[in-house]
């Protein structure tokens, strides 16, 4: 699908709600929207456990190259806590705000970002996906997803943008770099609240991991480990986000949508076991993450046919390929939208 396809709008003048609501009831009724604490618990401590078992490993390990490896699977482990960050901001886990931004906190203290900004930019997103001007997961400095973006970049923006297919994974290996950064940059312009809590929990975290690294390590080992780390995490975290949304319409300036047509026209799922969902968090099944967004991961997988089903009956296109595809997907489309500084 190329970038420069919009959403139609002939379905805005159904009654706003009154699909989602007949689905909402099909989902209640099945039991789907219902909290599941006991796999988030089991979840939590798997983490936790392998956490605690690759600091072990690092510290007997001492100052060896072997710690490449160690920095790469510290990168998976890092990727899985963001996951459960992400399901806390979500509300998936606990009914309360406050039990759910304990566990946010805590896990963007483990993986460096900043709990509090992510959690208001993925809330944009989410209102909006793939609405231009208002989704900030498609208002990116060094790519474009539609021609029209393209046309605007300049300097190397613009040589990056007429390559970007090409040089898109690459890109990602600044990604957990990138946003760090901008959640410190976030509390530096004082756009968070509690902003010594926020300092803290993002100042305080990342002194302590500097100083184990170089400690342990000598100087060209630490930063090869750092680089290895915070690089295949970027990595991950790009390939899991990725897939998602990049290459479905993008909905221009003025066009609006009801809450079901939106949010399931701009998605797209990823199939396969569930081997998949442990390795994506669950956001393969983006369609039924994007329409409940407070669903528990778990519950997403039964939802996913009750959906598919649904928008059948219903007449609504379900996007959904498998993981090689729907990154080929992403790179054409990628690759379209800088088609005009070609």
């Amino acid at each position: 699908m190329t970038s420069t396809t919009n959403v139609r709008t002939d379905t805005d003048d159904r009654p706003q709600g009154s699909d989602f609501a007949r689905l909402t009831k099909e989902l209640k009724a099945a039991g789907l929207l219902n909290r599941r604490r006991g796999y988030y618990l089991l979840r939590m401590t798997i983490n936790g456990l392998l956490l605690g078992a690759i600091a072990v490993a690092f510290v007997l390990l001492g100052n060896s190259w072997w710690q490449v490896l160690t920095a790469g699977i510290l990168a998976v482990i890092s990727t899985q806590l963001a996951f459960i960050g992400h399901d806390a901001g979500h509300r998936q886990i606990f009914r309360t705000h406050r039990n759910n931004n304990f566990v946010g906190h805590l896990h963007g203290g483990l993986t460096g970002i900043s709990y509090q900004w992510w959690v208001a930019k993925h809330n944009r997103h989410h209102a909006n996906p793939n609405h231009e001007g208002h989704d900030p997961d498609i208002e990116i400095h060094a790519l474009a997803f539609s021609r029209a973006q393209a046309a605007h970049k300049r300097g190397v923006y613009s040589w990056i943008t007429k390559h970007q297919a090409f040089l898109f994974f690459p890109l990602l290996l600044a990604e957990a770099a990138v946003l760090r950064i901008a959640g410190l940059v976030a509390l530096c312009r004082n756009e968070l609240r509690n902003p010594w809590r926020e300092a803290a929990l993002q100042i305080v975290p990342l002194a302590a991991y500097l100083v184990a690294v170089f400690l342990v390590l000598s100087p060209v080992k630490a930063v090869v480990f750092i680089a290895v780390h915070q690089g295949l995490m970027g990595v991950y975290l790009g390939c899991s986000f990725a897939p998602n949304h990049k290459g479905m319409p993008i909905i221009a300036e003025g066009q609006r949508l009801d809450h079901l047509h939106k949010q399931v026209l701009t998605s797209r799922n990823v199939t396969g076991g569930r081997w998949v969902d442990a390795l994506l968090g669950g956001l393969n099944h983006q369609i039924e993450h994007h329409l409940y967004p407070h669903m528990p991961r778990p519950n997403l997988r039964r939802a996913q046919p009750v959906v598919e089903d649904f928008c059948l009956r219903h007449g609504i296109p379900y996007s959904k390929t498998t993981m090689v595809r729907s990154y080929a997907q992403v790179l054409r489309h990628l690759h379209d939208a800088g088609a005009p500084l070609r």
